[in-house]
This record gives C-alpha cells, structure tokens and sequence, in this order.
C-alpha cells in the first residue's frame, strides 16, 4: 500500500525500515510521552514490532494499516501512522502517529492525519474515526484539533510511567462532520 500526500509517501513497512525506527525511537524526546518499556528498546524489540507491522499486511480483511511515513526525495522514513479498525467492528477505527524529533514542527502530523482520515473514511468506508493521546502532549492536541477531531473526554490518571500518573484525552470524529468541514 502506499499513500501520496502533499509532501509525504506512506507506505507499507519492509523489515529494513526497523534501524530508522530504532533510531528515532531511542531519541529521549520521541520518548518524552511513552512508557518506560518505550525506552532503550533493543534491536530485536523494535525488529520485532517492524515485523508485526508486516505481518498486518496480509491480514484479511486487513485491519491494520500501518504505514511508514517517508520523505519522496530520499525514501528516509522520518516516523509512522497507522488506521486501526476496532476490534469487532468495521465502521470504527482509530488513528496515530509518530515522527522522528527531527523532523517536528513541520506540519508532517497534521498532513498525515489529515490523510488517515480522509482514507479511513473514503477507502474503509468508517463512520467514525478516534485517537487519544497523552494530555501534557500539546503539539498532538493541536494536531487532533487541527484536523476537525473533537475532545470527548479526559481519563483521569489513565497511565503511569516515568515516575508519575498521565492523563490521556479521548478524541473522535463523525464521518458526517468531516464529510461537512470546508477544508476537507
């Protein structure tokens, strides 16, 4: 699979993709959101979680898309996203991303999201759309409300890595209300 946006490719991982997710994955602030088991994950770890990525390909019905986001340019893959069908269902999913720290700040997020969304509800044919997220990330807060997503709750202390409890935020979108944005 492969997906072309404005100023990215997404496409389907191959097993050497996994020493560039290494690579961002180890940054302490791709991390600063992730639980302790995220940190100093070693090379069969994060092999492992790129073969597992792979192995969702040939799922049928699909039900995982996750995809490696990389420059067109040079092919680099600077992060990951993926739509996620709910389990037992086909017209809920959820959506995530993630991004090399180097390459934060640049709208990357909000592309990508903007283009999961639009494939989750004109390819997958979805109803709705979630995402959560760590409430202290702003930068992702201000992605999911960028593209249209609407808070719909707040779990209180719903994790506890790195010393201390997080609350997350639980986001959703309507296929109708996307359907009716202006800037779709």
């Amino acid at each position: 699979m492969r997906i072309q946006t404005e100023r990215l490719v997404l496409r389907d991982f191959v097993i050497d993709d996994w020493l560039t997710v290494l690579a961002y994955q180890r940054d302490a602030r791709y991390n600063r959101y992730y639980p302790d088991r995220w940190v100093d994950r070693s090379d069969d770890e994060v092999r492992a979680f790129v073969q597992r990525l792979i192995d969702g390909q040939h799922e049928k019905p699909r039900r995982l898309f996750q995809l490696a986001i990389t420059l067109p340019e040079t092919g680099e893959v600077i992060g990951n996203c993926g739509v996620r069908r709910k389990p037992d269902t086909e017209w809920e999913a959820d959506i995530g991303y993630e991004l090399n720290p180097e390459c934060w700040g640049r709208g990357y997020a909000t592309e990508v999201a903007r283009t999961l969304i639009a494939f989750g509800f004109r390819e997958l044919g979805l109803h709705r759309i979630s995402a959560q997220c760590n409430a202290d990330n702003v930068a992702s807060v201000n992605v999911l409300q960028k593209v249209g997503m609407r808070l719909e709750g707040r779990i209180r202390e719903h994790e506890h890595f790195q010393g201390r409890w997080w609350d997350s935020l639980d986001w959703g979108l309507l296929e109708t209300e996307w359907a009716a944005a202006p800037d779709r």
